[in-house]
C-alpha cells in the first residue's frame, strides 16, 4: 500500500460533513477517495481514528469492494469488458493490444501515471459490445486497431 503526505486539515474537513459511526466508513472512503482519486494508508489510519474502528477492520471493508483503490491512479482510467457478450467478440484481443500499447497490466498504472487499466466483468452494455471505457465514456464496437487508436489519441 502507498503513502503520501496527507494535509491533516484537508482530512479533517472531509470528515466533518460525517456522523462518527460505522454507517459512516463508506461514504468517508467514497470521499477520501474522491478527493485524491485513492485511499493512501495515512487517511485510512486518520479514518479510524475518526471513527474509532480498527485500521483492519476498515481495510476489510475497503477490499471487499472494488471500486476502492490503494494505489495512485492514473489521470486516465481504461476499463475493458471482458464479459460474455464482449468475450464472444474479441474483449481479450482487445485487452491484449491495451496491455501491449501501455505496458501495463490489468491492476496497473503507468509510471507515469497518465493510465490506469482495469478488466471488468461487464459494464451491461452488450448490444455495443466489444466496449472500453475510457473515463467514465463508453466506447462500443471496438477493435484492437480502435482502442490503439483511442489510447494514443488521449496521449
Amino acid at each position: 500500500m502507498q503513502t503520501m503526505e496527507l494535509d491533516t486539515k484537508e482530512l479533517t474537513g472531509i470528515f466533518e460533513g460525517f456522523d462518527k459511526g460505522r454507517d459512516s466508513l463508506i461514504p468517508i472512503l467514497q470521499a477520501v477517495q474522491g478527493k485524491y482519486g485513492w485511499l493512501p494508508e495515512d487517511a485510512l489510519g486518520a479514518i479510524s481514528d475518526y471513527l474509532g474502528i480498527s485500521h483492519s477492520e476498515i481495510f476489510g471493508v475497503a477490499t471487499f469492494y472494488t471500486q476502492f483503490k490503494f494505489t495512485k491512479q492514473g489521470e486516465h482510467s481504461v476499463k475493458v469488458c471482458q464479459g460474455t457478450a464482449c468475450h464472444v467478440r474479441g474483449g481479450s484481443k482487445i485487452m491484449n493490444e491495451v496491455v501491449k500499447t501501455l505496458g501495463i497490466k490489468p491492476g496497473q498504472t503507468t509510471e507515469d501515471y497518465k493510465f490506469s487499466l482495469d478488466r471488468v466483468a461487464c459494464f451491461g452494455s452488450c448490444a455495443l459490445s466489444p466496449v472500453v471505457v475510457v473515463d467514465d465514456v463508453v466506447y462500443g464496437r471496438m477493435t484492437p486497431q480502435k482502442a490503439r487508436q483511442l489510447l494514443k489519441e488521449i496521449e
